[in-house]
């Protein structure tokens, strides 16, 4: 893994998107902050952090329900925020995005919908290299109702196996869901190939976009999945709110997730009437701040050159990963060509969470553990790996102490 240049492309500017993030002007332990976890959690910028507060501050009632002027203003920022996430995926209407907590309950939104019609012996695709979030949603069908799963190997470099993936078909297939791109190794999907493979086969097809979301542009059209899931939090926007993306046809079959206010047209002692997407899925009280923080985070986002800051990104990770692999005794976990800002690794006869630990007195911030990937740490035979995960406010000096802590950790735990 080398970089393929020393200095940040002249359309992207690190030093200035640092600035917007106050947060990174602290001191850990005495040394500068240094936040290479962004993989788990990304920090916000100013305009985020201070446009929920003016938004709280000037404009703020229910969405959707009032008629007085702070009722339609608070819609008008929420809704405008659904068509700011279209924009972003490049859905073809804003009808299409579903107001989630994140991408664990956008699954399990499409798990809940679908688990319905499923009957034992029906066959649902995964992969080793998906968060327990694309995991466990489907492990309650499999529990609940016989349903069957079937597991798609990665090879040595952490690349889904698309023969594994081929061969997993069979008559009784009756869903796909699979990353776009590893948490832990940062590898990327060959995300079209999987989809037109699964529309082959007459099956839908749910990406995770958790992680790709952040580093490279997303089209839905072009991709054509059927369902699309991204988080709020790893978007530099808050927690607490992500979204699902839906094909109209398929939200307008899908079963609701859950009852209350919002997601109905009329309620009677004796029946229901459910609304339209994307309202039936979004029963009670909504996320207001968060999807309105949401949105303003994506503007942010695409106010960047976004491939000048994935070719910046993955300099840095060029850069740790040559660094620690100057050592014989570490391992990189996925190494496959053209993969994400994430280097996961391990050092021989080191607890990662050791590592992790004496970084941050340093002011290091790295993730250690399974990283909620727990078929994948398996698959690599690692009981738990550190994580180094890059964003746009990352610079080359953050490389540097991180590699200046990890020399001293190592070097103590020798």
């Amino acid at each position: 893994m080398s970089a393929s240049f020393l200095q940040a492309p002249a359309s992207f500017d690190p030093y200035a998107v640092r600035a917007e993030f106050p947060i990174l002007e602290r001191q850990v332990n005495g040394f500068a902050l240094t936040y290479l976890d962004s993989a788990a959690s990304a920090q916000k910028p100013a305009c985020v952090v201070s446009g929920m507060a003016d938004q709280m501050r000037t404009a703020y009632a229910n969405v959707h329900r009032g008629l007085h002027t702070m009722a339609n203003e608070t819609t008008q920022s929420f809704e405008g925020a659904r068509q700011t996430i279209a924009r972003f995926l490049n859905a073809a209407h804003s009808e299409e995005i579903i107001f989630t907590s994140g991408t664990t309950e956008a699954i399990n939104l499409v798990a809940s919908g679908i688990g319905a019609d499923l009957k034992a012996g029906d066959e649902i695709i995964l992969s080793v290299m998906e968060h327990h979030s694309n995991i466990v949603p489907w492990h309650f069908l499999r529990e609940r109702k016989g349903v069957v799963l079937k597991w798609v190997d990665v090879l040595d470099d952490g690349q889904l196996d698309l023969q594994s993936y081929e061969v997993a078909f069979s008559a009784k297939t009756r869903f796909v869901a699979l990353s776009h791109m590893s948490n832990v190794t940062g590898v990327i999907t060959d995300a079209k190939a999987l989809v037109d493979m699964a529309h082959a086969h007459d099956v839908p097809i749910l990406l995770d976009g958790s992680q790709a979301a952040v580093h490279m542009p997303v089209d839905v059209q072009a991709l054509g999945a059927d369902f699309y899931a991204i988080t709020g939090h790893k978007l530099y926007g808050p927690t607490g709110i992500g979204a699902l993306y839906g094909k109209a046809d398929r939200l307008a079959a899908l079963r609701p997730y859950q009852g209350g206010g919002e997601m109905i047209e009329s309620v009677s002692k004796d029946k229901i009437t459910y609304g339209q997407a994307p309202h039936k899925f979004e029963a009670g009280t909504p996320p207001i701040l968060q999807a309105i923080g949401l949105g303003m985070a994506l503007n942010w986002m695409m106010d960047l050159d976004r491939l000048a800051v994935a070719e910046h990104e993955n300099t840095l990770a060029a850069r740790v990963a040559e660094g620690i692999l100057r050592h014989n005794d570490v391992r990189i976990i996925g190494d496959a060509p053209g993969k994400g800002a994430i280097v996961s690794f391990d050092v021989k006869g080191m607890h990662a969470h050791d590592l992790a630990q004496l970084m941050d007195r340093y002011g290091v911030a790295v993730r250690a553990g399974n990283h909620c990937a727990e078929p994948l740490m398996q698959r690599f035979k690692a009981a738990s790996t550190c994580r180094a995960s890059f964003a746009a406010y990352n610079t080359h000096e953050d490389v540097d102490r991180f590699l200046e802590a990890f020399e001293k950790a190592r070097e103590f735990l020798s």
